[in-house]
């Protein structure tokens, strides 16, 4: 099979870009600020795991956003976190516009981890906000669904991830119109094609899993992992993980997030 020039293999044992794999910073007060956005009343977990995560992974400050309707049921191991108004789905309601700023402007990156609910006073939240922020945007699991209105302003926004499943890939490519059709079919290398020629057209960088490899895509160029772990994209490990070594690489995405499995 003919690799392209464009398309690189990572081994899972050994990361192709092994500078940023010993790039880590070694004290806390130069590894960044990381604020993540979600849960509502009915689910906090994935929130509370990319907590975890971040600061596992060698963040030096995270910092939770969440709705007031979970203060009473919040672990306890989680110390940084604020709270804004709730909607009447327990999710976070249009009315968090000053809270969600005020956690953009003290992070150096944020993460919408997810947990968000189907309320359209959060996907206005979610929306208003991603037009105004300039930063790092890591966004995955529901938090992509939430967005779907969005996706023309999500693709076309620079210094943006999304961690997703192939399935919410696809929707994407069709949300937006894009010409090239997306399928559970199709082989690796075509998928790899496909989001070669989406990645130079959009800023974008996109994180999939198909065919067992994660998939990672950025202006053209792309990686494939083996990757036995699927899971780990829907709990939110893998978006938490990217978004911390992102943070210490911001002019490099696909480099970071390539590395980021490795390490994970």
């Amino acid at each position: 099979m003919e690799i392209h020039t464009y398309w690189q293999t990572q081994n899972p044992e050994k990361p192709l870009f092994e500078d940023i794999a010993w790039s880590k910073p070694e004290r806390r007060s130069l590894a960044g600020k990381l604020g993540i956005i979600g849960g509502n009343k009915h689910g906090f977990m994935a929130v509370a795991s990319s907590y975890s995560e971040a600061l596992g992974a060698g963040v030096g400050e995270v910092k939770v956003l969440l709705p007031d309707a979970l203060k009473k049921t919040i672990p306890k191991h989680m110390t940084d976190v604020v709270f804004a108004e709730s909607n009447l789905s327990g999710g976070l309601s249009n009315q968090a516009t000053a809270e969600i700023s005020s956690l953009a402007n003290w992070s150096n990156a944020v993460l919408l981890i997810g947990d968000s609910g189907k309320n359209s006073q959060t996907a206005i939240l979610y929306e208003n906000f991603i037009k105004d922020y300039e930063g790092q945007l890591t966004v995955t699991r529901d938090a992509v669904d939430v967005l779907r209105s969005s996706s023309t302003d999500l693709v076309s926004r620079a210094n943006t991830l999304l961690v997703m499943s192939f399935a919410q890939t696809q929707k994407l490519f069709q949300a937006i119109y894009y010409p090239k059709m997306l399928t559970f079919s199709m082989q690796l290398a075509q998928a790899v094609e496909a989001l070669h020629k989406f990645t130079i057209t959009y800023p974008v960088t996109i994180a999939t899993f198909h065919q067992d490899n994660m998939i990672i895509a950025h202006n053209g160029q792309v990686t494939t992992t083996p990757w036995a772990k699927p899971m780990d994209i829907w709990s939110g490990k893998v978006a938490s993980r990217a978004a911390a070594y992102w943070l210490w690489n911001p002019a490099r995405p696909l480099e970071a997030t390539s590395t980021s499995l490795f390490a994970g």
